[in-house]
């Protein structure tokens, strides 16, 4: 067979294949509408509506730092470029206001949009899929009556072939189970309310389900952490390092107010998801959530081994007597100790034991770096409150305190590539090495 005609037959080959994709793929547009009128909306939906929002956390993704909200143009890292956020308030032009209902929901449900094109899976729809007639009408409800905002949308730099859109379709066939919750028989009324609010609206396996080459979600890993936006988003399941299980009451005070007793407080991204989006849900949906992920963590087979774990960070509370000489040790001293030390036997709500911490404990240091450099809270956040040190330590100070508190406060091994993994974190404007 001559090499023309091999050619011929690939180059046909691939034709046919990019007509298929194109044929499966092809959506019709749905049909533009006037923006409907604010008071078209009864109050209670558009209050649901703005519930849900919130628990999706719409607004993060949604709403450029010092922009309008909802307004799009965030850049979300996808692993093959920057994939940036639209406009879904209700401006005809450059957003969403000529959108049917029928439009809303198939891009919820199917990750399509008015126009017929397929959305990328940045736009978490493999999860909103999951939700309701009710709670899709709620949250159309919600966007309709906000403010419109004139915020065209932002080139992506997402390069081929993962930005030719008709090939989502083939993504979509290997990745993507469309269809609305259905509750597990044999769980309680709690727990699937959890599992849908989980699963849904709130997609919090997007952040804690590490992903594969094509960027779909590990099915065989869920809830298995995974890396994000610099920070570590922990494991959700029995795969936890924490000393302490995180048992149901646990989980329901830190999505209730941030904080554990036994854990720390939420840092970094979750702390926007519990004091600006969970704080919205009612305690219900929080208790609902906290089942959920309280049946499949193991906390129930570790509860024997809590007050043990306990005992263990408590005795180290004075660890640090005689060892001011080691490195790190006084840097500990001089920067944390007036805070985290902790001689109760039983560490207090805020000041809690750093033996206890999972940022200490996890196999990659990436959250000790970052709370140490941003620090927790402030700017009018509710909670406690740790100024950031990005600009009083250096990549070495780092270093040495991140091993000193390693080998002190756990029985872990001493982190790898320190270094490395600082200077990664390092902002820009902050002291250098």
């Amino acid at each position: 067979m001559g090499r023309n005609l091999i050619q011929r037959i690939l180059v046909g080959g691939a034709v046919v294949l990019l007509v298929g994709c194109v044929g499966i793929s092809w959506r019709p547009a749905v049909a533009p509408v006037s923006p409907p009128a604010a008071d078209s909306f009864a109050p209670a939906l558009v209050a649901l509506g703005g519930q849900l929002a919130a628990a999706g956390n719409c607004a993060a993704c949604h709403t450029v730092a010092g922009g309008p909200a909802y307004g799009g143009g965030l850049g979300l890292e996808t692993g093959f470029g920057l994939a940036y956020s639209t406009n879904i308030t209700p401006d005809p032009q450059t957003g969403i206001g000529n959108w049917s209902e029928e439009a809303f929901t198939r891009a919820m449900r199917e990750g399509v949009d008015r126009e017929g094109s397929h959305l990328l899976p940045a736009f978490p729809y493999t999860h909103f899929t999951k939700l309701t007639d009710g709670d899709v009408k709620a949250l159309y409800a919600f966007f309709m009556t906000r403010p419109a905002v004139v915020a065209p949308d932002r080139a992506n730099t997402i390069p081929f072939p993962f930005n030719v859109r008709a090939l989502q379709a083939g993504w979509k066939l290997l990745f993507f189970d469309r269809g609305v919750y259905q509750a597990v028989s044999g769980k309680s009324e709690a727990w699937n309310r959890g599992a849908y609010l989980a699963e849904g609206i709130a997609h919090c396996a997007a952040c804690h389900t590490p992903r594969n080459r094509l960027g779909a979600e590990k099915r065989n890993a869920a809830y298995a952490g995974a890396p994000f936006d610099g920070w570590l988003a922990p494991p959700l399941n029995a795969a936890n390092p924490a000393p302490m299980p995180w048992t149901q009451q646990d989980l329901y005070d830190y999505l209730r107010t941030g904080e554990s007793e036994a854990h720390g407080v939420a840092a970094g991204a979750m702390a926007d998801v519990v004091h600006n989006g969970l704080a919205k849900l009612p305690d219900a949906d929080l208790q609902a959530l906290a089942t959920y992920f309280a049946d499949g963590n193991g906390s129930a087979a570790r509860a024997p081994a809590a007050a043990a774990a306990l005992a263990l960070a408590s005795s180290r509370r004075l660890v640090d007597a005689g060892r001011e000489t080691e490195p790190g040790a006084h840097l500990y001293l001089a920067a944390c100790a007036s805070c985290h030390y902790s001689p109760a036997a039983k560490p207090p709500t805020i000041q809690g034991s750093l033996a206890l911490s999972t940022s200490i404990t996890a196999d990659d240091p990436a959250n000790f770096i970052q709370t140490l450099m941003h620090g927790v809270g402030g700017a009018g956040m509710p909670g406690p409150y740790m100024p950031g040190f990005a600009a009083a330590l250096t990549d070495n100070d780092i270093a040495l305190l991140a091993a000193y508190l390693r080998r002190t406060r756990s029985d872990q091994p001493a982190w790898v590539n320190l270094p490395a993994a600082i200077a990664a974190r390092r902002p820009p404007t902050a002291v250098t090495p």
